[in-house]
């Protein structure tokens, strides 16, 4: 057995035999508790998981001091579709979102002096952090329209601005937010945003709310509305260049994107594991509901659907480690877009085989579904992938067949020749 396929198996067995029993009693924990608050079971299974060597799976450029296993993209998919499976187990490992992907800013675009604040008690799981890009007045599937200000105050910059969806509000150890604002309105528009470290606690920062998805209040990982009221920020909070935000925030959207993706492929396995059992056990009309053609259907779809997203997903992976972000920003919103369909296609017949409890928070059904259906706005809308894709592929054909082919392939209807000579008729 290889290395990465021994790492794997040590997660199996972590998920089956000391995350999955836990459940219940996380459930029960967060149900009776404010959103982000943590059972102290919690530190003790982190701190077991570390000592198996399951931590910091899903940084493939840790320098050298750094705790962590040092996996490519395409090793760590597999491992990050086992953590999936249960929403919160990412967290024992110190794979989950938005810490991980604020990780993979700090390494690629941080100072020394911001990888020692914040980066080292990231890895050591200390702390953790928001994201802060999505406004509730603008359109954010054109990031450009990003309105927070970020001015220059000499010595500090002032933050005013209106974030949503931005993670990780209330839970122990939330630092700080990374927060995209326009810095320089006159310049091109991709150079006039930068992207700053604002740390949660400084006067003017205003947390307005929780924000439930669907109906459905993610207690464990809660996103926030938040207002940044004239916040002083310190000059060297920028993270990355002045003018570069975007480019900062790529860094961390291209491996999120991948890790989403494979996380929600675990959460539909588990779906579909959850329907075979669930159709075993009811019946109607005097027979097993998994004995129905339907319900038959119903697997063997999701099984295929399932499969061939995994599948574009290890390849999205493999050319995020071989092009980097921009050169894979093709097969990236390829899986951005088959992965949330597929994963909420699978959601909905889940529902369905769950008859009443599917549509209840008495089974995790209900929840895996308004996740799914927000996974298809998250990191960009569907429409928006649809765009990119089709214009990387009428790229693609144009370098292929420079001269064409229609004209070999297709019949010419200007060639005169055709009718010329033909006899006449009337």
């Amino acid at each position: 057995m290889d290395a990465h396929a021994d790492l794997h198996a040590r997660l199996k067995t972590f998920m089956a035999e000391e995350v999955l029993p836990r459940c219940p009693e996380i459930r029960a924990f967060t149900a009776a508790n404010p959103p982000g608050a943590r059972p102290p079971v919690i530190a003790a299974l982190k701190a077991q998981a570390r000592a198996q060597g399951l931590w910091n799976l899903g940084l493939p450029d840790l320098p050298d001091w750094a705790p962590g296993a040092r996996l490519s993209n395409l090793a760590f998919a597999p491992l990050a579709e086992t953590m999936g499976a249960i929403p919160w187990a990412a967290e024992l490992f110190n794979c989950h979102a938005p810490d991980l992907p604020t990780m993979e800013m700090l390494l690629k675009t941080g100072t020394e002096a911001q990888k020692d604040r914040w980066l080292l008690p990231l890895l050591e799981g200390e702390i953790c952090t928001g994201f802060s890009m999505t406004e509730p007045r603008t359109a954010s599937s054109d990031a450009r329209n990003i309105a927070t200000r970020i001015e220059d105050a000499g010595d500090h910059w002032i933050v005013n601005g209106h974030k949503w969806f931005t993670g990780n509000a209330g839970v122990p150890g939330w630092s700080f937010t990374v927060l995209i604002g326009v810095t320089d309105p006159d310049a091109a528009a991709y150079a006039r945003h930068s992207a700053l470290i604002v740390p949660i606690d400084l006067p003017g920062v205003h947390v307005v709310r929780h924000i439930p998805t669907l109906g459905f209040s993610d207690r464990w990982r809660p996103n926030a509305e938040v207002v940044f009221e004239n916040v002083r920020v310190p000059k060297d909070h920028l993270l990355g260049e002045r003018g570069r935000g975007f480019a900062a925030a790529q860094v961390r959207l291209a491996t999120a994107r991948i890790h989403h993706c494979m996380r929600s492929i675990g959460g539909a396995e588990l779906m579909i594991a959850l329907m075979c059992e669930r159709a075993g056990t009811r019946e109607t009309f005097g027979r097993p509901i998994a004995q129905h053609d339907k319900i038959r259907e119903f697997v063997a779809l999701s099984r295929v659907e399932i499969d061939q997203a995994r599948l574009l997903t290890l390849n999205a992976a493999d050319a995020l480690d071989r092009k980097g972000g921009r050169g894979a920003q093709a097969e990236i919103s390829q899986i951005k877009l088959a992965v949330a369909r597929a994963c909420y296609d699978v959601a909905d017949r889940a529902v369905q085989v769950f008859g009443a409890m599917g549509v209840t928070d008495d089974s995790p059904v209900a929840d895996f579904y308004a996740g799914m259906r927000a996974l298809r706005i998250y990191d960009g809308p569907d429409e928006v992938h649809v765009r990119t894709i089709a214009r990387a592929e009428f790229d693609r054909q144009a370098a292929l067949h420079p001269e064409g082919l229609m004209r070999y392939l297709c019949t010419d209807f200007s060639d005169r020749s055709r009718w010329e000579g033909a006899p006449a008729h009337g």
